[in-house]
């Protein structure tokens, strides 16, 4: 099912949506008034200064009702708000409302992830014949491109249009070497938001060297609201049969697990807290859900359906499809009560939830997973769409 089905079916009366989400039918909030409102053309402000005296821009862009903001620090989703069943906007990103507290103390939260999203093992992988060393930033392994990985860079940033669409063109040129990764890799990343509202994410790299790429958005989501408290009754449904289990360091074994009668079986949907409690050893390795599930639908050419989110009282529902084999499903289980965000409200310990779309973590080390090198002449490319209704 392509995603140009999938938009009509989540403006229309009834469709998968509805049918996942267990009640009622699906429609689409009317958003013309506020695309005049906000205004659809992209705008810029200065947002803040980093320590070496760079300044950070703060981009907002809005269509079809769905407002977005973003930092030229990071590609941070800063805000992104869109209404419930009765057409009150809300912001369902995580996130500050100050650069300082991005630069000292951000999990990730809306960041671009480069050159590798998630884990690999010992930091380290092997690529014809020659073994690269990355920095180890999450105990003995490396996380999300090393300690200063996409995720803290400052990116070129200008305004996107195609057709109907709007949007930011986002640009980093990652340098040979960089954060020890092979061949200068060009990086395009277009944040689109389409008349229907859609939020699509196209990403785009070349090299001049062999690599390694898996790109990625690491938005956190609250569907009732950020700083409105747990996510664990909102219902998720995720169409994959398999997940790869982790060892006690979230590195994959290697093998490609069924989920059926275990806490991962999200294809039916249920809500996310369900089973978060069981004694399940791989629930016990990620303090919660922190694991890459294997999509059906596999690689793909095209973003296809692969999760659906409902939550129940602002009736909100997020559907992502996506042309990436998997999607890293993790229930903010390391937000401890410590940081505070844009609402001025504590996150704690399951008050936002990611849904990384991107291939398998420890690719590199993992010859029977999709690969993820890069070789010069060719380009690669990938896609996550993120529709929005509201039940």
């Amino acid at each position: 099912m392509t995603i140009s089905r999938r938009t009509v079916m989540a403006a229309g009366a009834a469709g998968a949506v509805a049918a996942a989400a267990g009640a009622g039918p699906v429609f689409a909030a009317d958003r013309t008034d506020h695309t005049d409102r906000w205004g659809g053309r992209p705008a810029r402000e200065h947002f803040g200064t980093l320590p070496d005296g760079t300044r950070v821009d703060r981009w907002t862009v809005s269509a079809g009702g769905t407002r977005l903001a973003v930092l030229s620090y990071g590609g941070i989703v800063q805000s992104l708000e869109i209404p419930d069943r009765r057409g009150r906007y809300a912001n369902v990103s995580l996130g500050f409302d100050n650069l300082q507290d991005y630069v000292a103390d951000s999990p990730y939260f809306g960041a671009i992830i480069g050159r590798y999203g998630n884990r690999i093992a010992g930091g380290a992988f092997t690529l014809d014949g020659r073994t690269y060393q990355l920095p180890l930033n999450d105990g003995t392994n490396s996380l999300h491109g090393g300690d200063k990985g996409f995720d803290k860079r400052v990116w070129d940033v200008e305004p996107y249009a195609k057709g109907p669409d709007t949007g930011l063109t986002l640009r980093h040129v990652s340098a040979d070497g960089e954060m020890g990764y092979p061949g200068t890799l060009r990086v395009r990343v277009d944040y689109v938001l389409t008349p229907r509202g859609d939020f699509r994410v196209h990403y785009a790299a070349t090299t001049d060297r062999p690599t390694v790429v898996n790109l990625t958005n690491h938005t956190y989501f609250n569907l009732a609201g950020e700083g409105n408290g747990s996510i664990l009754d909102h219902t998720l449904r995720i169409a994959a049969s398999r997940y790869t289990p982790v060892d006690s360091t979230l590195i994959p074994t290697g093998e490609l697990a069924p989920v059926a009668h275990t806490p991962f079986d999200f294809r039916g949907g249920k809500p996310i807290g369900r089973d978060i409690r069981e004694a399940h050893p791989q629930v016990l390795f990620g303090r919660g859900y922190d694991h890459n599930f294997v999509l059906d639908k596999g690689l793909t050419d095209a973003p296809r359906h692969a999760v659906t989110v409902t939550e129940p009282v602002s009736g909100r529902v997020m559907e992502i499809a996506t042309t990436e084999p998997g999607v890293q499903f993790y229930s903010g289980n390391f937000l401890d009560g410590t940081l505070a965000g844009t609402a001025g409200k504590v996150y704690r310990q399951g008050d936002g939830f990611c849904l990384e779309t991107q291939h398998f973590p420890d690719s590199p080390n993992h010859p029977s997973f999709p690969s993820t090198v890069l070789r010069p002449g060719r380009t690669y490319r990938s896609t996550t769409v993120h529709s929005f209704a509201a039940r």
